[in-house]
Order: structure tokens, then sequence, then C-alpha cells
């Protein structure tokens, strides 16, 4: 990626470069993709219906998807909160599942700054609840990151 992400505020970053933002969302990409073949060809080796393969894959996928929100928020952790509002937004749904997984123990905690909505959010992860992605999960709460990101710090 490249080394200049975006303008540079004494505190935070207001803007992201598009070319910053398009190769972040082709690495994100990348790993969806890698997971999928991975899982595709783990159970084709495996047999249909293998019982262990399907309990390994259902004890590796939640951390490894929990790690990719991490990482996700990394690509832009320096953005200002000011741009990013407190709505409820992918922007704010990402900061407190970071938040939540890393001082919590994983489990989705308030942040009274942020008007967050489950049957709004994209993850429909509840206040209290257990954080546990998915593929499908993640690629829906990736997208709307980007989305958002792009709209806020263009």
């Amino acid at each position: 990626m490249t080394k200049s992400k975006g303008e540079l505020g004494m505190l935070g970053v207001s803007s992201y470069k598009k070319d910053y933002v398009e190769e972040c969302r082709k690495a994100v990409a990348a790993q969806l993709s890698a997971y999928r073949n991975l899982i595709e060809t783990a159970r084709k080796e495996a047999g249909a219906g293998n019982k262990a393969m399907a309990s390994a894959i259902g004890s590796f996928t939640p951390g490894y998807f929990n790690s990719l929100v991490l990482a996700l928020d990394h690509l832009f952790l320096h953005r200002l909160r000011t741009r990013e509002l407190k709505d409820g937004n992918a922007l704010n749904e990402v900061r407190m599942l970071c938040n939540s997984i890393m001082e919590h123990e994983q489990v989705m905690t308030e942040d009274t700054q942020i008007k967050y909505d489950p049957a709004r959010s994209i993850s429909k992860i509840k206040i209290g609840e257990k954080i546990s992605m998915d593929e499908e999960k993640f690629a829906r709460l990736a997208s709307g990151f980007f989305d958002e990101i792009e709209k806020k710090y263009p």
C-alpha cells in the first residue's frame, strides 16, 4: 500500500487518497477470497459432511473475522472523529466492535457518545452480545465501512 494515506492534520487524518482507499478495499477483498478458497479446499479434502472439519471451521471463523475487523479499523486508525460523526454509521460500528473486542472480552459494549442501534447496524450485534463475526457479516461491514470512508474523508 502507498505510504501516503491522506492529508494529515495535527492529530488525525482528514482525508484519504482515493488510491489508498482502493488498495485497502483490494487487500480486504483478497483476505475474503483467501478465506473462501481455504474453506472450500478444506471441505473438499475432508469430504462432504465431515463433522471434524465443520467444527474446526466453526472454531476458526469468528476469531479470524474479529481480527479482520481490527485490521480494517487500523487501516484508517487516525481518522478524525469529527468527520466520522456519532450517528451509528459503519465507522462508528467498527470503532465500537474494535473497542469491545480489545477491551471487553469480545462482548459488544455501549459507547455513550455513539447513537448505536443494533437494528439499523450492519452486524446486528446487540449491546451485551458476544461478538462472533462471520464471512457474510464482515463482508457487509467492510463494504459499508469503505463507503463511509469515501463519503466522509474525500
